[in-house]
C-alpha cells in the first residue's frame, strides 16, 4: 500500500527520485501515465496490463472509450529505475502536469500519483474543506 506524500526536485533531464518504500512494490519498472486531476499516475506493471486489458475489453465504437484509450495511452511511458531510484518523466507528461524542477509523490491506497507543488496544494485546500468534505463524501458508506 502506498501512503504518505514527498516533495522531490527533478534533475536538469528530468529525472525523479521514487521514494525507497514505494519502489519496492514497483519492482524493476513501471508505467506512468496521464492522471484524470492535471496529475500522473504511476503504475506497477501488473495494475498496468489489468488497466490495459480492461479498457480493451470495452466497446471501441463508444466515442468516449476511444477517447479514454488515448488519454490512458498516447501519453504513457514505460520508466526503469537508476541505481539511485530515479525515473525519467519524459517531457511531454511534465507538460501535461505542469511539473517543472519540483514534485510531489503521494500514495494514494493502491496508486501513486505525482503533482505539481502548485496543483497539489490546491488539491489538498479543496480536501481540507471539511464542510464541503461532509456533503462530497455523506452518501458513500466508510462504516468499519
Amino acid at each position: 500500500m502506498f501512503l504518505g506524500q514527498y516533495r522531490h526536485n527533478l534533475d536538469a533531464r528530468g529525472r525523479l527520485t521514487i521514494p525507497a518504500r514505494f519502489r519496492d512494490s514497483l519492482g524493476d519498472g513501471a508505467y506512468l501515465i496521464q492522471g484524470f486531476d492535471r496529475n500522473l499516475r504511476l503504475l506497477n506493471e501488473t495494475d498496468f496490463e489489468a488497466l490495459r486489458e480492461k479498457i480493451y475489453k470495452m466497446n471501441m465504437a463508444d466515442p468516449a472509450i476511444r477517447q479514454l484509450r488515448r488519454l490512458l495511452f498516447a501519453k504513457a511511458s514505460h520508466v526503469e529505475f537508476d541505481r539511485i531510484g530515479r525515473v525519467l518523466v519524459p517531457q511531454f507528461l511534465r507538460d501535461v502536469a505542469g511539473i517543472g524542477d519540483e514534485a510531489v509523490i503521494v500514495g494514494v491506497g493502491n496508486d501513486i500519483e505525482i503533482w505539481s507543488p502548485e496543483a497539489w496544494a490546491q488539491e489538498e485546500s479543496i480536501l481540507n474543506d471539511s464542510d464541503a468534505n461532509v456533503q462530497r463524501f455523506a452518501a458513500l458508506d466508510l462504516s468499519l
